[in-house]
C-alpha cells in the first residue's frame, strides 16, 4: 500500500478543539514530529482538516 509521511510544522495552540484532536489522533505531538501512515480516505480526511498545520510527503 502507498504510505504518506506527515510532519507537524505549526502549533495547534489557538486552533479549534476538533483540529487539536485530529493532530493528536494522527500521532503527532511536538512541532517537527513525523509519522508514516497508510494512504487511505480516512487519513486524507484528517490531513485535510489540519492541512495548515502539517506537511505531507508521499513515502
Amino acid at each position: 500500500m502507498k504510505q504518506v509521511k506527515i510532519t507537524l510544522v505549526k502549533s495547534p495552540i489557538g486552533c479549534p478543539k476538533n483540529q487539536k484532536a485530529t493532530v493528536k489522533a494522527l500521532g503527532l505531538g511536538k512541532i517537527g514530529s513525523s509519522v508514516v501512515k497508510c494512504d487511505n480516505e480516512q487519513i486524507r480526511g484528517m490531513i485535510k482538516t489540519v492541512a495548515h498545520l502539517v506537511s505531507v510527503v508521499e513515502a
